[in-house]
């Protein structure tokens, strides 16, 4: 088989055998071979596909937490203001008093959960379909 080179890239095939102390036509038998070898491109590849996968599933359980999170605090939300009378002028300074104590205590027991590597969301099944509705736990804490 007879192959022609441009002159220029002849010039670096013979400063790479030099540097490497290998003859030209180890230096274009290896190039050829590197080229028709799939396995640089596919590792490459697999590598990139494997990397995008465990992305994928960790911004899924990203979106599963923020919707978790979303409608925890609507339920909350929703549950208190149904709930919870509006105080009289001369009660609002004593229950801003006790909010604040009672705000600091969770903040702590937040803090230690996380100190420990604890999570809320982590103990919730990935399956909620067997819990009742937002509606339905509503309804029922007025009821009890």
């Amino acid at each position: 088989m007879n192959v022609y080179f441009p002159p220029a890239m002849l010039r670096e095939i013979a400063e790479l055998a030099d540097r490497k102390k290998l003859s030209r036509s180890a230096i274009v038998e290896a190039a050829v071979a590197s080229f028709l070898s799939p396995d640089g491109a596919d590792r490459r590849e697999a590598a990139f596909t494997r990397r995008l996968d465990r992305l994928s599933r960790q911004v899924q359980r990203m979106e599963r937490d923020i919707g978790i999170t979303a409608e925890t605090l609507a339920l909350f939300v929703r549950f208190w203001l149904t709930i919870t009378p509006p105080l009289p002028p001369d009660a609002q300074a004593a229950a801003q008093t006790k909010g604040r104590e009672r705000f600091e205590g969770f903040v702590e027991a937040l803090g230690r959960r996380l100190q420990k590597g604890q999570s809320f969301l982590r103990e919730i099944p990935d399956d909620i379909g067997g819990v009742a509705s937002t509606d339905d736990t509503v309804e029922s804490a007025k009821e009890g």
